[in-house]
């Protein structure tokens, strides 16, 4: 079996990353294995949950990036991998796992995957989803509202606090290590279409 090919999809919160995600898996008509930065938060399970409340988790060391590079390196050589699943409403990792099988395609999707070199280095394509600030804030307001239990006030202290300064301080600087860089996310459809062309030609090389 020939090794996976490797597919960052970095950008800010709201940007539009599982969009264009959506859009690879269903253009390129191939088995793909995703795999979500989030799902690699750091279990602070010595903290009370006042405390959990407190941390910074828009800064890398709030991510077990080791054990998502460990995970990517497995799969890179076809083996399966069991991918941690978060807590955002309690900040723990749960007891499950989620079997994540080998396959051509691996995406890995997350706001700080550019900022670590390790992770960039198993990359075989690095997209930056690059959408105005207006709309990322309204659509992560919309999705912690309804998937992760928080309520409006601390969505914009958290925003803020750490989400916008993090942004600028990591996010952004790594827009560099991209090779494509996507406008507007899901709604970019030539870009998208460069992107699934050169996904169909590192497969038939």
């Amino acid at each position: 079996m020939t090794k996976p090919v490797i597919i960052g999809i970095a950008g800010g919160t709201g940007s539009g990353k599982s969009t264009i995600a959506n859009a690879i898996q269903e253009n390129v008509q191939q088995e793909i294995t995703v795999i979500t930065q989030d799902s690699y938060y750091k279990s602070f399970d010595n903290l009370p949950l006042e405390e959990r409340h407190k941390i910074n988790y828009d800064h890398p060391v709030s991510l077990d990036n080791e054990l998502l590079i460990s995970h990517l390196q497995t799969l890179k050589n076809n083996l399966p991998i069991e991918m941690p699943t978060y807590d955002f409403e309690t900040h723990l990792r749960k007891q499950t796992t989620l079997t994540k099988n080998p396959s051509k395609i691996i995406i890995v999707e997350g706001i700080l995957i550019f900022e670590n070199p390790q992770l960039r280095q198993l990359m075989d394509i690095k997209i930056f989803v690059d959408t105005d600030a207006d709309i990322r804030i309204l659509r992560r307001i919309e999705r912690d509202l309804q998937e992760r239990g928080r309520d409006l006030q601390s969505i914009i202290k958290q925003y803020r606090e750490t989400v916008r300064p993090m942004h600028i301080e990591f996010v952004e600087p790594s827009k560099k290590y991209a090779d494509v860089i996507i406008p507007e996310g899901g709604h970019n459809k030539i870009g998208i279409d460069m992107i699934v062309t050169k996904i169909l030609s590192i497969m038939e090389d």
